[in-house]
């Protein structure tokens, strides 16, 4: 489904991304994991039209998208959502989901997929008409993965989903994103809870310093000494 090849990628004449290439197919849950500062968060932006590779390339199903601006790669049905949530503050929790599905194309499908954030995270239900800036830092991270569903993902683009929560809306927020795989949904996640991110992926990368150093089977990393050592302090 997603294929990078051989892409750089700088911040003015600093570089951030070095020769990475990883591929995601269809059906799959895909981790990126690393280290904060080791280019995570620069490849989601770079897949979503942020920020563009100065080398290489980036196929969606066999279209190369690597020069188009962020609103034709949303009309791919990339959808990412960025590390720290990005709600509207000021508005409610019902708005911030419309917000989602803004494009002409998907609004019309606002009631179905508003049933469906609805049944993975029923508690939006009950907040609809509170502002986001009022919710908890869970509730503000479910409303920006529901808020992304909402627009009707081929691939979702989740970045540090679980950064700044506690333990146990850490494992409900897995919980959901194991949920929207089996309805269905292509995954990227990038975490830097190597632990959970690496338990839930089908296939994972490692990523050190703008490089991919290691790849292969999620739990299969998990076993990985150098894994264990540099990540999960075993």
């Amino acid at each position: 489904m997603l294929k990078v090849s051989h892409i750089d990628v700088h911040y003015g004449k600093v570089q951030a991304i070095w020769d990475v290439s990883f591929h995601v197919d269809g059906g799959q849950i895909v981790s990126l994991v690393g280290a904060n500062g080791a280019g995570k968060s620069t490849l989601l932006k770079t897949l979503s039209g942020i920020l563009h590779p100065t080398k290489g390339t980036i196929e969606f199903n066999g279209n190369q998208i690597q020069n188009l601006p962020p609103h034709q790669i949303f009309g791919y049905q990339i959808v990412h959502v960025p590390e720290g949530r990005k709600l509207f503050p000021y508005m409610t929790v019902m708005e911030n989901l419309q917000m989602g599905s803004y494009s002409p194309t998907i609004r019309k499908n606002r009631p179905e997929m508003l049933k469906w954030v609805y049944s993975l995270f029923p508690v939006l239900a009950e907040r609809e008409k509170q502002l986001a800036n009022t919710l908890s830092g869970g509730e503000q991270q479910m409303v920006a993965i529901a808020r992304g569903l909402m627009g009707k993902p081929n691939i979702l683009l989740l970045d540090e989903p679980s950064v700044g929560l506690g333990p146990l809306v850490v494992r409900k927020i897995f919980e959901a994103i194991e949920k929207v795989h089996q309805e269905g949904v292509t995954v990227l996640l990038v975490e830097q809870n190597v632990n959970e991110a690496l338990a839930l992926a089908n296939r994972a990368y490692v990523l050190e310093n703008g490089k991919i150093v290691m790849e292969g089977e999620g739990r299969e990393l998990l076993k990985n000494d150098y894994v264990r050592e540099a990540y999960l302090g075993i």
